[in-house]
């Protein structure tokens, strides 16, 4: 029964997660965490930093994790396997109708319609991380440091353009001597 739930719960992220792994994380949470119990939000922040720092997509990483919690190794494929499926369905339809409908307007003012859509799961995959898991709480003297590394990070990436790896590494050290 665990891989038939892991098989439509990770085809549905697959369907409905336009705009690439940070815009499924609230689509991965809502149905992990929410509707199926099968971690904590604890655990699946732990699960999303752990999907961060391994290579790949953070999607099928995620996946790959749930699955091997919830189902063991066989579970982990089934789940990788299951978000990656209507990806390469749409991606063959797409191409076959971009080839046969190249000039239609219609297709082109779909895929702009798609574009608030994505930047909203975006920012709501944003505003489900910024919890007591990830942010202490404010006001307590040390604990300030979690807003204060969140504000750095995000000003010297979006204005100076500096090195996320960089960022990533900084905070990590901060946060080793801070907590």
């Amino acid at each position: 029964m665990i891989y038939l739930q892991l098989l439509w719960v990770f085809v549905k992220i697959g369907v409905l997660g336009f705009g690439g792994g940070y815009a499924m994380l609230s689509l991965i949470e809502h149905e992990v965490v929410d509707n199926y119990g099968w971690m904590t939000t604890t655990d699946f922040a732990d699960m999303v930093a752990i999907s961060q720092m391994t290579p790949g997509p953070i999607s099928i990483n995620m996946a790959t994790y749930v699955g091997y919690t919830t189902g063991g190794f066989f579970g982990s494929l089934l789940a990788s396997f299951a978000i990656c499926l209507p990806s390469l369905v749409m991606v063959y339809l797409i191409i076959r109708l971009f080839m046969e409908k190249k000039t239609s307007s219609l297709l082109g003012n779909l895929l702009k319609g798609l574009k608030p859509a994505i930047a909203g799961l975006i920012f709501a995959a944003g505003l489900s991380m910024m919890n007591t898991q990830n942010f202490v709480e404010i006001g307590k003297g040390e604990n300030n440091i979690s807003i204060v590394i969140c504000v750095l990070a995000f000003v010297t990436s979006y204005f100076f353009k500096a090195n996320p790896i960089l960022l990533l590494v900084l905070s990590g050290v901060v946060g080793y001597f801070v907590y």
